[in-house]
Parts: C-alpha cells; structure tokens; sequence
C-alpha cells in the first residue's frame, strides 16, 4: 500500500455508507468512527491529536494536547502503534521519544511551514559564525535540525527553559523569529534569530484585529506568541495553546477574541460554553479567522486507512535519532514542572 494510495481522503465524501476508492471501502459516519474505536483495539493502538486537528479527530482521540503535552504522552505511552493527528515533525518526535513503537501519520504532507524553513546545516553554518552560541530550537522542527540544537523548547516552556540557560552564553533561537522576539522581551536575553515564522499565526492582520477590539469593547484579545509583535502587543493575554484555553476557562471575562488557530476553539466550547468566542481576524478579508491547512490535511478517513494499513510510518535513522533525542530529552527533563 502506497503513500500515494493512502492520500486520497478528501471533501464532499458520503455521510453513511461506504466510500470506495480502488478496491477500498472505507466506512463512513458511525460506522467510520466505530471501524477506527475497532482498529485501536485490534492493534493496541493510541490515537494523539493536536488542538488544532479538525474537530471529529480531537473528538476520537485517546489523547488532547499541545506539542509538550504530545511529547510526555507519546514517550510514556505502552501502546503497540502511535497514531498521530498533527504534523511531520510531532510524529517524527514521538518516535524519536518512543523508537520501539510504530509510528504512523495520517498524511505525510501535513507539514509546518517553520519546519520547511529550517535546516540542519542552516544551523551549522549559525553556529560556525557564532561558536560560543547555545542553540535553543522550537520543537517545530525536522529531526535533523532539532539534532544540530542544544536544547529544544515549546510555546509553553521556552521562557522556563530561556531564563534556565547560563546568562554568560549567547543564545541563538530558531526557527520562529516572533516567537524569539516574545522570549526576548520577556526573559531580557539577547538572542541570534533565525529569520522564521509561522504563516498561520503571521496571517492576523492588526488593524482588522483592532477594529474588532472597538467593536466589542468588552473583549479580552488573547493570542499565541508565534503572532507577529503587533498583534502580542495589543493582546491582553499572551500564552501557548494550552495556555490560551485555560485562561478563557478560568477568566472572569465572559467574552475573547482568538488570535491562533482556529481548531482550538472546539476545545475552548467544550471548556468554557457559555462564553463568547470570537475568532481573531486576518489579512484576507474573504476568511474570518486562521486555518492550518496542514493541520487539516489529516480526516477521519486517512486516519482509518493509516491505523488499518499501518501506513505510512514514520522511520528515523538510530544514528540520527540518538543525536535529535539528546536536546528533547534536556527539554522534558526541565520542565517537569510545567503542565
């Protein structure tokens, strides 16, 4: 069974029944749904999603988290097979994290546009011009560039981990530029940016974000620090995914404007659901709020056929794997501390 074969799970598919592509039938609706709840017995699986996976996917899941929280789970897991909603390089972490299981990824083409734009040798080459430098890299990143850091951080325990590095080393921070500039500010650390960003979070548009303060004065903005500087300054609460959704849970406001992607809000419902939920806005003025499209390259559908099939699976060298498993590893074990 081809990569190629398993990506065919698109739009407009049948609510009930079968949909038959080749010589596979795929169920559909309930049926779908109870065929994949049957898979996960038969094969001792796991299903880990992401927040911003498509609702019917965070619904199934076994497990709900932001990247820290998917790294802890896939590690700690005594599951036989990992099936991950989210993108390449979460995947690529699980199994870094937990080599003897199976890995498997719904569609191998759900990406990160940070991840694209950071290399390996790209790091080499910062690290040659600037050697006394410590490399802290965002976790969305390939294993080849997490394997050229020293240390890797998420959105929810970079400035723990910033605040945690000797005071007397340059810091140089990749791939996420905003992120950088947020740490930056917070911690008061110099730091050596890769000229990174994320084109979800880069896509709110200020002054459109600005207009919707004025029109519900009674709004709290509340934003991801992958945001461009603009937008964090305006925000009346900056924090990661899972730092977002417990702050509209616990905050007395009743009403938020959302600035990150918009798969988080059907969690934030299911939290808080008597409060108003306003998705933040972007440049683009025919969309009302910001969507992954590799986030939701990922269905129920290619689920199903990559937890039947086992396909595609995520393999990483040993060699390569033991050297991107070293910075990880120094993450987890500093913020043990961190929900």
């Amino acid at each position: 069974m081809s990569t190629e074969t398993l990506d065919i799970a698109k739009a407009n598919l049948p609510v009930r029944g079968f949909l038959k592509v080749d010589d596979l039938l795929i169920p559909q609706g309930e049926e779908l749904v109870q065929a994949i709840l049957d898979l996960k017995k038969e094969k001792n699986a796991v299903i880990l999603a992401h927040y911003y996976q498509p609702p019917a996917i965070q619904d199934i899941a076994d497990f709900l988290g932001d990247s820290l929280q998917l790294a802890r789970q896939a590690r700690d897991t005594d599951a036989d097979m990992i099936a991950f909603c989210g993108v390449h390089f979460m995947a690529e972490a699980a199994k870094i994290l937990n080599p003897t299981k199976k890995v498997v990824l719904p569609d191998t083409q759900a990406g990160c546009s940070l991840a694209d734009g950071c290399s390996g040798e790209g790091l080499r080459k910062m690290r040659e011009q600037h050697p006394d430098a410590l490399i802290a890299t965002y976790i969305n990143c390939n294993a080849e560039t997490k394997a050229e850091s020293d240390i890797i951080v998420t959105s929810s325990n970079a400035e723990t981990i910033i605040k945690s590095l000797p005071a007397d080393r340059p810091i140089i921070f990749a791939p996420d530029k905003n992120l950088g500039r947020f740490l930056s500010k917070k911690t008061g650390r110099d730091m050596i940016l890769w000229d990174g960003s994320c084109i979800v979070h880069e896509a709110f548009s200020m002054e459109r974000i600005a207009q919707q303060l004025a029109e519900h004065p009674d709004a709290k903005l509340i934003a991801h620090p992958e945001s461009e500087s603009a937008v964090l300054d305006l925000a009346h609460f900056v924090g990661s995914t899972s730092a977002l959704l417990n702050f509209v849970e616990k905050d007395d406001s009743q009403k938020f404007i959302i600035a990150t992607e918009e798969g988080i809000l059907h969690e934030m419902k299911k939290r808080a659901p008597h409060k108003e939920l306003i998705p933040a806005l972007v440049f683009d003025d025919t969309c009302n709020c910001s969507e992954c499209f590799y986030m939701k390259r990922n269905t129920m559908e290619k689920l199903y056929l990559c937890m039947k099939y086992e396909l595609p699976e995520i393999i990483i060298e040993e060699e390569l794997r033991l050297k991107a498993l070293k910075p990880i590893e120094e993450m987890l074990e500093l913020s043990k501390t961190i929900k």
